[in-house]
């Protein structure tokens, strides 16, 4: 959200930030008059009130740092213990999750604003500044309500002398806008261009570095996908075909998606609201997700009776390719290494067979299915705006160990499929070495085990998916994960 709007009112302000925001520091009611304490001195400072919507945003910060806590997974379930609905669960879900995808630039300020590094910082008092700090370069809180409610939240949970320190840095804060800051704490884009889209796009800088290959060097075109990673997804749902009609759910309040026939865009509202997604006919799946499967099912193919998906959990792809296959008298195998895994995919299909199975040791015979969804463990780069800790999560130094499984997975996934069969390769991650390096090992000149098909003649109706034969969804030119395809036919 652009910084200019710091000082209007944010619709639905929750009360947390809006009424404390009109008591000054001294202790002067909303009226502005000041109450007389007893004898006639200053009122003692009054014990801060619990603001339900920044303490979930603030135990969400504390539950990513403490024990690596998903914060798409437990936000939804925390709101609804909580019963936090409606103006209060929208803003804690806008605190935590842009506070998380706005890490790196705010512990950047923060640096510039304080005595200390924020390294040096106590996390859970560093976690508030935080929440702060976003409140006041990112929303349309007023500065002096940010402030105020961040300081209350401190003294609740943290402390009085840490509320004090957590008031200077943020009165520091207060004095510059976003736009006025960045040029101040990331270095020049001509002397450090990583570095600068780094700081601003709060992206760490192997990740800037990765995606900048990804889309080819090209610097203004890196900015514009780090630039969407930091926006909010739309919610998008697949209606599974012979189980739920589009057309169900946009009676229900969605709206067609742009290239998925079988996908929707819900504007606003629960998701879980929605009859069919409760009886899983329907589900929320990212566009590109339901896309890549789809590919997969339009190769054509001289017989066509069995399918595997190896790496199911936690069944998004299973889900719809269970459906296509359903209507076309195919049946789909789902597997998962994981139990648990392997239980959501149960839950998202309604035909096919769900095992636990390590993919790499399958339990499977050689040749035996038409068509492979190979759904690869990876980065997740990807799917940095869905999962907004994620960026700060990953370590360059996993992906050695990934690409080796990746490779592993592939290998046994060609062995899967009959000759003549098609394996789709996908991974919710651009990085080259995930990607075009794992599949150049097995298409290349002299290795016989694949044929490399061009994964953009399976996906007509959308257009920038680059030069092939691979297929490339963005966040930036299609408004989806960033999601890779490879189709190989096995030789």
């Amino acid at each position: 959200m652009n910084s200019d709007n710091r000082g209007q009112n944010r619709p639905g302000q929750n009360r947390g930030g809006q009424e404390r925001g009109n008591q000054s520091r001294g202790g002067q009611e909303r009226g502005g008059q000041n109450r007389p304490g007893r004898g006639g001195g200053p009122r003692r400072p009054s014990r801060p009130v619990r603001d339900e919507a920044r303490n979930a945003a603030y135990d969400l910060m504390r539950a990513v740092d403490e024990r690596d806590a998903y914060a798409n997974l437990l936000m939804p379930t925390m709101l609804r213990q909580r019963k936090i609905t409606g103006r209060d669960a929208a803003l804690a879900t806008e605190l935590a999750y842009g506070t998380l995808r706005g890490l790196g630039t705010y512990d950047e300020i923060i640096a510039m604003c304080s005595d200390r590094a924020p390294e040096d910082v106590d996390p859970p008092l560093l976690d508030a500044i935080r929440l702060g700090v976003h409140q006041l370069l990112r929303t349309r809180i007023p500065p002096h309500a940010a402030v105020s409610a961040t300081i209350d939240l401190v003294r609740l949970r943290v402390g009085g002398g840490p509320a004090r320190y957590a008031n200077a840095v943020l009165r520091k804060v207060a004095t510059r806008t976003l736009d006025e800051w960045l040029p101040i704490v990331a270095p020049p884009r001509e002397d450090d261009p990583v570095g600068n889209l780094a700081v601003t796009y709060s992206h760490p800088g192997w990740v800037v570095g990765a995606l900048r290959d990804a889309v080819g060097g090209d610097f203004d075109e890196t900015a514009a996908l780090l630039a969407a990673d930091n926006d909010r997804p739309r919610v998008a749902l697949v209606a599974r075909p012979g189980r739920c009609s589009l057309d169900e759910l946009v009676a229900a309040g969605a709206e067609p998606a742009a290239y998925s026939p079988y996908g929707a865009y819900l504007p606003e509202g629960d998701p879980g609201a929605i009859v069919a997604v409760g009886e899983a006919r329907a589900a929320v799946q990212d566009e590109a997700s339901q896309l890549v499967a789809l590919a997969l099912t339009r190769v054509p193919l001289d017989r066509d009776a069995r399918w595997l998906d190896m790496c199911a959990g936690p069944g998004g792809k299973a889900g719809l390719l269970d459906a296509v296959a359903t209507q076309r008298g195919a049946h789909l195998l789902g597997a998962d290494v994981q139990y648990h895994r392997a239980r959501l995919v149960w839950r998202a299909t309604a035909e096919a067979k769900v095992i636990v199975a390590d993919g790499t040791e399958p339990p499977w015979r050689p040749g035996a299915f038409d068509r492979v969804m190979l759904d690869a463990p990876c980065t997740g780069l990807g799917a940095l705006r869905r999962r907004p800790e994620a960026r700060w999560r990953r370590d360059p130094r996993s992906i050695p160990e990934l690409t080796a499984l990746q490779r592993r997975l592939l290998a046994t996934a060609l062995d899967a499929v009959r000759p003549g069969g098609v394996v789709a390769y996908v991974t919710c991650s651009p990085h080259l070495a995930e990607t075009r390096a794992v599949v150049g090992d097995f298409t290349g000149e002299g290795t016989g085990r694949a044929e490399l098909l061009d994964a953009r003649e399976f996906l007509p109706e959308v257009p920038g998916l680059g030069d092939g034969p691979y297929a490339q969804f963005w966040p930036h030119r299609h408004g989806t994960d960033a999601m890779f395809l490879a189709l190989l036919r096995r030789r």
